[in-house]
């Protein structure tokens, strides 16, 4: 059983609240979507095919780190990536995943923290984001919105009033590169007193991959 890898590479994380401590990154092959600000447009296609074996030999290679991020593209497309993420967590890693949300995750591992990104109107996907994964959110997981209007803006604030409201996941709101200025954002944030996090990419202020 393969999975198409874009890359394995160890990093420092750069966004959510995980951001600064060390990550081996397993980025899979493959999107379903196409968003205008997309960063990694590279991951869209091809990859190589790594056995789930090889992908673990890859991950303890680059020990010690502290989390890993299964991210892509979009890599709950893959059906063989539960399968990885089930033996993650069987050998006692600290998982994430990066999902645009469109992949029903209602079979993802137990302790697997989601990082669900909900698509806003300047990305060119909006409404891509199954309504139904809410109910399967935790605490411990993380919703982002980019960023890039004020379109994009008022879109994730009707979303959070329609759709999150009591939920006690992390919410996450991040400038997109070039559009939205990141103390612009701040201020919107504190000038509506949201409960919301200021999600900055780390590796873009600190130039590193």
């Amino acid at each position: 059983m393969a999975l198409k890898v874009h890359e394995i590479f160890y990093s420092l994380q750069g966004e959510t609240t995980t951001s600064g401590f060390t990550s081996v990154f397993i980025r899979l092959a493959g999107c379903n979507l196409d968003c205008i600000w997309c960063d990694t447009p590279q991951a869209k296609s091809g990859g190589i095919d790594m056995t789930i074996d090889e992908i673990m030999a890859k991950v303890e290679s680059l020990e010690p780190f502290n989390h890993i991020t299964l991210t892509g593209g979009e890599p709950l497309i893959q059906g063989e990536a539960m399968e990885l993420l089930d033996r993650l967590t069987d050998n006692g890693y600290d998982v994430q995943v990066e999902t645009n949300g469109s992949v029903i995750f209602d079979s993802m591992p137990r302790g697997v923290r989601i990082i669900a990104d909900v698509k806003t109107p300047s990305s060119g996907q909006e409404g891509s984001f199954k309504i139904e994964n809410i109910k399967f959110l935790k605490k411990y997981d993380e919703v982002k919105f980019v960023i890039g209007i004020m379109e994009d803006y008022q879109f994730a604030k009707d979303f959070i009033k329609a759709h999150l409201a009591g939920v006690e996941c992390v919410i996450n709101f991040a400038p997109a590169t070039k559009l939205m200025e990141p103390w612009a954002l701040a201020n919107l944030i504190i000038k509506d007193r949201l409960n919301v996090r200021l999600n900055i990419q780390l590796h873009k202020v600190a130039n590193f991959q």
